[in-house]
């Protein structure tokens, strides 16, 4: 049985989209951050040395990493639902955007987290004004000019195709959502991508994208 380690408020509502679309049974052990620190608690550490989410042990085998779990199971579990077939075009987008995601699209999204964190820290009161000033700064300057820069890409590939490896709904498209999603979230400017948001709209529609969120709770950004 697969037991999908999920640290709430993570990354790992995707895998349990992707095991719903490919109805593979699994059970969810939930982890707790902790409520100040936001990080994850001492049990996941137990599972994955970096006590990172998500994660998934099936027997033997311990997967670590959305897109190495996401090719472990459509590898393993798919016959060969949701890839493209290997050495077509398609598959050729597919992997690039299995490997973007991560590589390209989250890290813009993970200094702006960080970023606005650093304001809320406690400080002394007259250092609190210039800590918001350098990560507004930083936002204008570098963070936010890259999200757009990956967004309008993005909003271009969906000018194409309706999903993001071609014609059909694919793995890639399950792997890219937590950071479109996080990206539109937390932009006030966002009106300019309505592909991106249709897009948003037409997976939440899919029935195991619900399911996913019945059992595993929301994806929360906040």
């Amino acid at each position: 049985m697969i037991i999908v380690h999920h640290l709430t408020r993570s990354r790992s509502h995707r895998i349990l989209w992707l095991l719903e679309e490919l109805e593979i049974p699994y059970t969810i052990k939930t982890y707790q951050r902790h409520p100040k620190a936001q990080t994850a608690p001492p049990e996941l550490f137990k599972v994955h040395p970096l006590g990172k989410s998500p994660v998934i042990t099936d027997g033997d085998h311990t997967i670590a990493e959305s897109g190495a779990i996401i090719e472990y199971l459509i590898d393993r579990y798919g016959k060969g639902r949701l890839r493209p077939d290997v050495g077509s075009d398609q598959y050729l987008k597919y992997q690039y955007f299995m490997h973007y995601t991560e590589g390209s699209l989250m890290p813009p999204l993970v200094l702006s987290l960080i970023f606005n964190m650093i304001p809320k820290q406690p400080m002394p009161f007259f250092i609190k004004p210039v800590m918001k000033e350098i990560s507004r700064n930083i936002h204008k300057l570098y963070i936010n000019p890259q999200i757009h820069l990956n967004l309008k890409f993005l909003e271009s590939e969906l000018e194409k195709n309706k999903w993001f490896a071609g014609s059909e709904f694919s793995a890639a498209d399950i792997q890219i959502s937590f950071a479109i999603l996080g990206a539109l979230t937390n932009l006030k400017d966002n009106k300019a991508y309505p592909k991106l948001q249709n897009f948003l709209k037409t997976i939440q529609n899919r029935p195991a994208y619900k399911k996913a969120i019945e059992k595993g709770g929301p994806v929360d950004f906040e």
